[in-house]
């Protein structure tokens, strides 16, 4: 097979959470611009539809916005994505918060406000779009569920961030139960585990901390978008046919050298 054919994505449709900024618009756009029918949702609409004009200047992507951290938006959001289309190839589900506070501070709004979105989302938004997935996939082609999780679910770091390490953590996990059961549906679940890439989360980070992630990197740099975008198109492709369950460091080999 040729690797045109063995890592295309083109003709496929896509939903990307959290797709209008950071993590999210790296994978929207890279799935736009090889030919992937991509639909966004953030919880700003502005936001969101502002990209997904920029990104429809070269290919096409949709911006349905809504704030998936609540059961009734997960809801409307899937009413408007079955009102379009007939089947999903590819579920990113991107979106997530975090939250930091030392031990004894941490608030009870900074938990839930995290695991709403970062973990309780990610379940009932692919539940809720699984006769779509369903759809999609076959014998021959898996659907894609593409969890992001992050290395902070699989190291502890120097930041007192913990709702967001707890939640990557069940991401992770949440992962390998979802392909196990999914799997027999034809649906093939993964995850990304990222580690530091320039995102509005990360620039909450302050300097001295920002170096020690760069200098702790075997790598010694921080992730680019051709980084993200590689292993994202890798797991929406036949490129990663056999692959399923598996939770994947992007990471510069921070977490697992360390």
């Amino acid at each position: 097979m040729k690797i045109e054919e063995l890592f295309s994505v083109r003709g496929k449709v896509a939903v990307v959470t959290g797709g209008s900024r950071g993590l999210g618009e790296m994978i929207a756009r890279a799935y736009v611009e090889n030919g992937v029918k991509v639909y966004i949702t953030a919880r700003r609409a502005e936001a969101c539809e502002q990209l997904a004009r920029e990104l429809s200047l070269i290919g096409e992507c949709i911006a349905i916005p809504a704030d998936l951290s609540r059961m009734e938006e997960i809801d409307r959001f899937a009413s408007e994505l079955e009102k379009r289309e007939k089947k999903l190839d590819i579920l990113v589900n991107n979106a997530g918060a975090s939250w930091g506070a030392s031990f004894h501070e941490f608030p009870e709004n900074g938990w839930d406000k995290v695991m709403d979105l970062n973990v309780k989302s990610v379940f009932f938004l692919t539940q809720r779009l699984l006769p779509l997935l369903e759809a999609a996939g076959s014998a021959e082609s898996y659907a894609r569920v593409i969890n992001i999780g992050s290395i902070e679910g699989i190291r502890t770091s120097h930041l007192e961030a913990y709702s967001y390490a707890a939640s990557k953590a069940g991401v992770n996990h949440l992962t390998r139960i979802m392909a196990k059961f999914l799997a027999p549906k034809c649906i093939a679940v993964n995850a990304i585990a990222p580690g530091y890439f320039p995102s509005k989360m990360t620039s909450a980070i302050d300097e001295q901390g920002s170096r020690a992630v760069v200098e702790d990197a075997p790598m010694k740099r921080m992730g680019n978008p051709d980084d993200l975008a590689g292993i994202a198109l890798y797991l929406a492709s036949k490129a990663s046919a056999f692959v399923c369950g598996a939770v994947i460091p992007v990471d510069g080999g921070l977490a697992t050298t360390a």
